[in-house]
């Protein structure tokens, strides 16, 4: 009886410590259930928290992001888009000759020497077209003219300037394809350009090189025909310019020319100049207007105040330009304008280069009259001129 007793004591206990332990174990599972939870509803809470933090900084900061995509894009687009500016403007280059030879086109090997072959760049779809001087020839003269499509044409010369090197030619054709202008006031030292034009002949035609702007308002004295004179305001450049280039168009990244390029300026190897577009635009749009252009002179020469320690170690200028030859029986001498006056203003246009007053000249027409503020001997004066026809 006793070990009865002893054995479902035992069995009680057994029975009393399972009952505890599942209690336990159900305490520990629902304890793990609530942590579970808890740990669950704490993500949320902290996915919501770092969304919301994701999201603000993105407001904050879209903006520059965006800015940044923005100008990748632009800048990976601007370098598509290049070759077909280029295309664009290689179709308006024209190759330019003073003699008409027996074949069919001027771009002929050896054409450089054998014909002075240079380049040209169409200025507007009825056929004006835009060189150098001594590649054109002079105002009056004729030249022939090969398009990127291979017929030719006959061109008459009806503007140069031989200071310049720059000339206008015409020839009777429509529908062309040509060249826009950009502004060669706001060009900037170290920025990309190209130079269009025909090297050495007809296996090198319309050949583009690259480069950057070097530098700009240089002066370069020219030594020729036993006289010299000094090209102002030019576009250095370290864009190949060999002899045949000539002529050719200098374009910024958007496909605007901002300058013609010269080879009668020659100084070192890696070194190229361009004449600004700037001075030449009046011409153009003159004669896409009217047809024609007549020329208003005050007939004077002047130098910008850099080259007068080339003329005077003497004289030292501070602004203005310096008049250094009057032509006789001209708006300038018959006005009483003399050697040596400093012209500071003409109108309302203050001076500091000569291709300032170039350019206004070239908006004007004989007759008009204009008032020059001057100075002479250190005193001020206003001089009133009538211009005349060159």
């Amino acid at each position: 009886m006793e070990k009865i007793k002893i054995n479902n004591f035992i069995t009680e206990e057994k029975m009393y410590r399972y009952k505890k332990a599942g209690k336990q174990r159900l305490k520990n599972t629902a304890l793990i259930f609530v942590i579970m939870v808890l740990t669950s509803i704490v993500s949320i809470l902290c996915y919501k928290i770092y969304e919301g933090i994701e999201i603000n900084t993105y407001e904050t900061q879209g903006e520059e992001a965006e800015k940044t995509v923005k100008s990748v894009e632009e800048k990976k687009a601007q370098g598509k888009e290049i070759e077909d500016l280029i295309e664009e403007v290689t179709s308006s280059v024209v190759g330019i000759s003073k003699i008409k030879n027996a074949g069919g086109t001027i771009f002929l090997k050896d054409g450089t020497s054998q014909l002075g072959l240079g380049t040209g760049v169409i200025v507007s779809e009825n056929g004006y077209i835009l060189s150098n001087e001594h590649v054109t020839g002079e105002k009056y003269s004729n030249c022939y003219v090969t398009l990127e499509n291979g017929r030719n044409y006959n061109a008459n010369v009806v503007w140069s300037d031989n200071i310049l090197d720059l000339s206008i030619c015409k020839i009777n054709a429509k529908n062309l394809p040509y060249a826009t202008f950009g502004d060669s006031e706001n060009i900037r030292v170290g920025e990309e350009v190209y130079a269009i034009g025909n090297p050495i002949g007809y296996e090198f035609q319309r050949t583009v090189t690259s480069g950057i702007i070097s530098a700009k308002e240089r002066t370069v004295r020219i030594d020729e025909n036993e006289k010299t004179i000094y090209m102002e305001n030019l576009i250095q450049t370290d864009a190949t310019i060999n002899p045949g280039n000539s002529g050719g168009p200098l374009i910024n990244l958007d496909g605007n020319v901002v300058g013609i390029t010269s080879v009668k300026i020659t100084t070192a190897e890696g070194i190229g100049f361009a004449v600004p577009i700037n001075i030449v635009k009046p011409i153009i749009e003159t004669y896409l207007k009217e047809n024609k252009f007549e020329e208003a002179t005050l007939g004077i020469f002047a130098y910008d105040k850099n080259i007068i320690p080339y003329l005077n170690e003497n004289k030292d200028i501070s602004k203005g330009i310096y008049v250094a030859q009057i032509s006789l029986d001209t708006p300038a001498k018959n006005a009483d304008l003399r050697i040596g006056d400093i012209i500071t203003k003409i109108d309302d246009l203050e001076l500091t280069k000569m291709c300032n007053l170039r350019a206004y000249i070239y908006t004007k027409k004989p007759g008009d009259e204009v008032i020059l503020n001057i100075l002479r001997n250190n005193k001020e004066l206003q001089i009133k001129v009538t211009l005349g026809k060159k």
